[in-house]
């Protein structure tokens, strides 16, 4: 069943009534920036938008490293599509990788960790999910380099010991994705200021 904007909207809002906080703002513009590389490559605009929507959907549970199990298992219990629920795991994997993410390596013990793991390592991932894995590190309440929002996710979290490997995965999909568009993916956001500061 496909999910689209307008329920993924509710969702989100039913989502904050139990979990209110900067991941509602976060969640938004990352579907806002999704739709933006959707629309440059041509793909399906209300996809992207709904799955960077919805891609964090599992925190309506409370904001844990548990979020992206929770979330997926949300989604399948609704009856949406595979791809919808895939989302709320990839987003915070880069490079097939459990531990190539901005949170530290999981430990062995969390929740669906196993599965997580082995669902990572052997999904192939989408266009799309490369999108929202470059939009989810981009986005704050606001658009941002992603070198200054990895320094803000180091400066709010601390800093473990994935986090060169993940910085290193990080700029490679950057690379990659200006490759796809042909151009920088800061030319999709004129707002975001760059100076030689």
């Amino acid at each position: 069943m496909r999910l689209n904007k307008e329920k993924a909207l509710k969702l989100l809002g039913e989502a904050e009534e139990l979990n209110p906080g900067r991941w509602i703002e976060h969640s938004k513009k990352v579907g806002d920036a999704s739709r933006r590389f959707a629309e440059k490559l041509n793909l399906d605009t209300e996809k992207a938008e709904v799955l960077g929507l919805i891609h964090d959907i599992g925190k309506r549970y409370g904001e844990h490293t548990h979020h992206v199990i929770n979330g997926y298992k949300f989604i399948k219990e609704l009856g949406y599509d595979d791809e919808y629920a895939n989302i709320c795991i990839t987003h915070s994997y880069l490079n097939n990788d459990i531990n190539c993410t901005a949170g530290g390596v999981p430990s062995p013990q969390s929740d669906g960790y196993e599965f997580r793991k082995e669902f990572v390592k052997n999904h192939e991932y989408t266009i799309y999910e490369k999108i929202i894995n470059f939009c989810d590190l981009m986005c704050t309440n606001k658009f941002m380099i992603l070198e200054q929002r990895l320094i803000e996710i180091m400066t709010r979290r601390g800093v473990d010991t994935n986090t060169v490997y993940h910085i290193k995965e990080a700029l490679k999909l950057r690379d990659e994705l200006d490759e796809m568009l042909g151009c920088s993916v800061y030319e999709l956001f004129p707002e975001i200021k760059i100076t030689d500061k």
